[in-house]
């Protein structure tokens, strides 16, 4: 199974550099649009690769789509935790009331009832 992983991996990592190599041509990012632009005056723009601008783009989306689910799955960690919490103070009260059941008892007899 480690292999096929390796091997997916690998032909991934070659389609990229594949893709990057084809696609070395400058292009001109520019932040707003011409006319947006000549009303507030200014005009940024980057000159960039455009394999760097795919790849950037991807990455991107990547890292909001990953922002978004954690922050939609939040109730259900929460609510995991809290079933966590609930279940181990649950876990010690009956450890707390085995004992007290035990009180007096032999030690080997209360050792096998509560291994039943």
């Amino acid at each position: 199974m480690r292999y096929i992983r390796y091997a997916v991996l690998g032909t991934l990592g070659l389609l990229l550099i594949s893709v990057c190599v084809a696609n070395r041509s400058i292009v001109s990012l520019k932040l707003l649009p011409d006319a947006v632009a000549e009303f507030v005056g200014i005009n940024p723009s980057i000159s960039l690769p455009l394999f760097v601008v795919v790849l950037g783009g991807l990455g991107a989306g990547l890292a909001v789509g990953f922002i978004w689910e954690w922050l939609r799955e939040h109730k259900h960690r929460r609510a995991a935790s809290t079933q966590t919490r609930e279940v181990k103070k649950l876990a010690r009260e009956v450890k707390k009331l085995k004992q007290q059941k035990h009180e007096g008892k032999d030690e080997v007899l209360a050792l096998l009832e509560e291994a039943s």
